[in-house]
């Protein structure tokens, strides 16, 4: 989730296999549903700087050793702890057979994010969420014993699904992936394409804060904001702000179409990560983040197929931004959601789950 921003019966109709599509599937609210709208374009630190290379033997030892960690946690739902670079790392999984899926949550989100999602696509996949290092209950190594964003960054978090995926997954997988979470999977599809079937963002951040979308004269001031956040008690005063009952469920109805699906259970498990030791350093580093990759950049350079899903009522990552995206080689498909807001895959999931598996079977074909 976009929290920095805080700062400053559907029918879906089939598009063209080949060339890129743009399309609209029927607005989350059954109460109202649109025509579909096609049109056809053509903690030990620091952490290691090794990669999975092309030619990276999956490893099965490691696989085997989290496997005899997890536990059933909802019917048909496991969840285990993965140790990656001196880091526990949290996940979940779901399914036993078919081609496999890797699910990544945004911004101060977690797995359980995609709760809704890993039993349906569990059906025809191996499906797995991850909690990003710094994020849920995986380990909160402090970012202020290294340099600035050296820690919480994209490089980090692509090595970290890439690693994941050679060695717990044991084989190719597609990301699916949410806001700031599509820029980490669309890095790991860039720094080794072996190990991506394709990439599915849903509602992408476009890194609005970063240094190059600033006006010459903001950079100064929103350096000297975020480093006043990082380094004062004003940064812990400004989380504590929002971690809590009242903040946590404000922020998300700002950034949900529908407001009855900000449920005390979301709010819950937004909020109890972010209470953890560790989260308020984790979140004011990565609040100062304005450097490394931009999605448009990604975009163009990625080698693997995309799937582009846009929430039409974000608040923060508007469609009209988004819908630029359709025009890249890379781009399959942008599918927008009427009525969705911030996160599809949660606040939709009777849309976003058949958009998943359709991609997923495209893919792996």
């Amino acid at each position: 989730m976009a929290i920095t921003t805080t700062i400053t019966t559907l029918t879906l109709q089939q598009a063209p296999r080949s060339g890129n599509s743009s399309h609209k599937v029927g607005r989350a609210s059954q109460k109202r549903t649109r025509r579909p709208l096609i049109v056809t374009s053509s903690s030990t630190v620091p952490i290691s700087v090794a990669s999975s290379g092309a030619g990276a033997v999956m490893q099965a030892g490691a696989a085997a050793a989290a496997i005899a960690t997890e536990a059933e946690v909802r019917p048909g739902i496991f969840e285990g702890y993965w140790q990656w670079e001196g880091h526990r790392i949290r996940y979940q999984r779901s399914g036993s057979s078919g081609p496999a899926v890797l699910c990544v949550h945004g911004f101060g989100a977690s797995a359980d994010h995609w709760r809704k999602n890993l039993p349906v696509v569990g059906q025809s996949c191996r499906c797995y969420a991850i909690d990003l290092l710094g994020y849920g209950y995986s380990d909160k190594p402090d970012p202020r014993q290294q340099p600035i964003n050296t820690i919480y960054n994209f490089s980090t978090w692509s090595r970290q699904l890439r690693d994941f995926t050679a060695g717990v997954i044991g084989e190719p997988a597609t990301l699916v992936c949410n806001s700031v979470g599509g820029l980490a999977g669309l890095q790991a599809a860039l720094d080794d394409a072996s190990l991506v079937r394709g990439v599915q963002v849903m509602n992408i951040s476009l890194r609005m804060l970063h240094s190059s979308k600033q006006a010459e004269w903001q950079r100064p001031l929103v350096r000297v904001l975020q480093n006043t956040l990082r380094e004062t008690q004003l940064g812990a005063w400004f989380f504590s702000q929002i971690a809590n009952q009242k903040g946590v469920r404000n922020v998300l109805r700002q950034c949900y179409g529908d407001p009855a699906a900000v449920t005390d259970e979301l709010v819950d498990m937004i909020l109890k990560p972010g209470l953890q030791p560790g989260a308020v350093a984790v979140f004011l580093d990565f609040i100062s983040y304005s450097s490394g990759p931009l999605p448009e950049e990604q975009l163009k350079a990625v080698g693997v197929p995309v799937s582009v899903i846009w929430g039409e009522e974000d608040p923060w990552e508007k469609i009209e931004w988004g819908r630029e995206f359709a025009k890249y080689p890379s781009v399959q498909e942008f599918v927008s959601l009427p009525g969705v807001g911030h996160c599809p895959q949660d606040e939709a999931p009777h849309l976003v789950n058949p958009l998943i598996q359709d991609f997923v079977k495209r893919v792996n074909a």
